[in-house]
C-alpha cells in the first residue's frame, strides 16, 4: 500500500473533487424552479445558490457528517483503499447521470458506492458477514428517509401550493400576486440552497474525517468533524454549484412540470423544510429526491402540465442508483486491490 499519508491526502483531494461535482450536479435542486419560472437568469440562480451553500457553513452543524463517518460502517474496517475506491465510482456514476441529465441522487451515490467498496474490502480479507461491516440502525434510518423525505416534500409542497392558490383567490388585486412571488420564490430558493449546504456539505466532511482515522490522524474513540474540514465541504460544494448543472436543470425546471413563481415558491419551500427536517435528525438525505418530490406535489396540485414520461425516467434512476454504485463501489475495489492495496 502507498504511503499513509500520500493516501490519505489523495483520498480527501478525491473526496473534494465528488463534492465539487456534486455541487454542479445538484446545482439543479437549488435552481431549477427560480430558472424555470424567469426568475433569475441561470447565471444569477447559480450564484445566488452558491452563496447560500456557502452560509451555511455557519450553522457548525455536523450531524449529517458523523452519521456518514461513523454511523454507517463500523470504523475498524474501514481503510484508505476502500474509501479511494468508493469515492472514484461515485464520482463516475454522478458524471454519468449528469451527462445524461438525469437527476440522480449524490447522496444514494455516495453511500451506496463507499457502501460497496468497504464491503469488497472486507471480503477480500476473508470477512464475509455484513454485520462486522455495516450498523443496521444507521442504515435502517437512512433507507427510511428514501422513502420518506420525497413524500414529506411532495405533501409540503403540495399544501404550501394549495394554500397560495386559496389565497390569490380570496385576496385583491391578482396582478400584485406575481411581483409578490417573484420576491418571494428569492427567500424560498435561499433556503433551498441553505439547506442544501448544510446536508450535502457534511457527507464529503464525513468522508475526510473518516479518511483521517483511517490513516492514523484521527482516533476512532475521539471521532468528530474538525471545523477545517466542514469550512473545505462547503466552499468547495458551493463553488461546484456557482459552475452550473444546466443539463439537470433543464429536466429538473423545464420537463417535469411548468412552473410560474407561485409554483416555484412552493416547491422550494416544500423541498427546504424536507431537508431541513432531514438534517435536525443527523440524516443525509437526498435532495435531489426532496426537490422532485416537491415540484411533483406542486404539479398534482395544479393538475396541468406534469410530465409523467420524465417522472418515470427519474423514479427508474432513484430505485438503481444505491444498487448500483454498490456494484461500481465493489467493482473498483476489486479491480484496484493491487493498486491501492489492502
Amino acid at each position: 500500500m502507498a504511503d499513509p499519508l500520500i493516501l490519505t491526502l489523495i483520498v480527501c483531494a478525491a473526496a473534494l473533487v465528488f463534492d465539487f461535482i456534486n455541487g454542479f450536479h445538484d446545482a439543479s435542486n437549488s435552481i431549477a424552479t427560480i430558472v424555470a419560472t424567469r426568475v433569475l437568469s441561470f447565471r444569477r440562480a447559480v450564484l445566488w445558490a452558491a452563496l447560500f451553500n456557502f452560509i451555511a457553513f455557519f450553522t457548525f452543524s455536523t450531524g449529517v457528517a458523523k452519521t456518514i463517518g461513523a454511523g454507517l460502517m463500523h470504523l475498524d474496517v474501514i481503510a484508505l483503499p476502500s474509501l479511494l475506491a468508493g469515492l472514484l465510482a461515485g464520482i463516475a456514476w454522478n458524471l454519468i447521470t449528469w451527462w445524461r441529465g438525469i437527476p440522480a441522487s449524490s447522496s444514494h451515490t455516495l453511500i451506496g458506492a463507499l457502501a460497496g467498496a468497504v464491503y469488497a474490502h472486507a471480503a477480500l480479507g476473508g470477512d464475509l458477514d455484513p454485520e462486522h461491516v455495516f450498523i443496521a440502525a444507521g442504515w435502517i434510518r437512512v433507507l427510511a428517509f428514501i422513502f420518506i423525505a420525497p413524500v414529506i416534500g411532495f405533501v409540503l409542497a403540495f399544501g404550501v401550493h394549495r394554500a397560495a392558490l386559496a389565497l390569490r383567490r380570496h385576496v385583491k388585486p391578482e396582478n400584485g400576486w406575481s411581483k409578490f412571488f417573484n420576491y418571494a420564490q428569492l427567500a424560498s430558493s435561499a433556503a433551498l440552497s441553505f439547506n442544501h449546504g448544510t446536508n450535502d456539505a457534511q457527507k464529503t466532511a464525513g468522508v475526510i474525517a473518516t479518511a483521517l482515522v483511517a490513516g492514523g490522524y484521527m482516533n476512532a474513540a475521539d471521532f468528530h468533524i474538525p471545523l477545517w474540514v466542514l469550512f473545505l465541504a462547503n466552499i468547495t460544494i458551493a463553488l461546484g454549484t456557482w459552475t452550473g448543472g444546466w443539463r439537470i436543470t433543464r429536466t429538473m425546471g423545464f420537463r417535469l412540470a411548468k412552473l410560474r413563481p407561485m409554483d416555484g415558491f412552493a416547491a422550494e419551500t416544500g423541498a427546504a423544510l424536507s431537508i431541513a427536517l432531514a438534517t435536525a435528525l443527523k440524516l443525509p438525505v437526498s435532495t435531489t429526491l426532496s426537490t422532485t418530490g416537491a415540484i411533483t406535489g406542486v404539479g398534482q396540485s395544479q393538475k396541468t402540465g406534469f410530465n409523467h414520461e420524465v417522472f418515470k425516467r427519474i423514479f427508474i434512476t432513484w430505485c438503481v442508483t444505491l444498487p448500483v454504485s454498490f456494484i461500481m463501489g465493489a467493482g473498483v475495489m476489486v479491480a484496484g486491490e493491487g493498486l491501492f492495496g489492502r
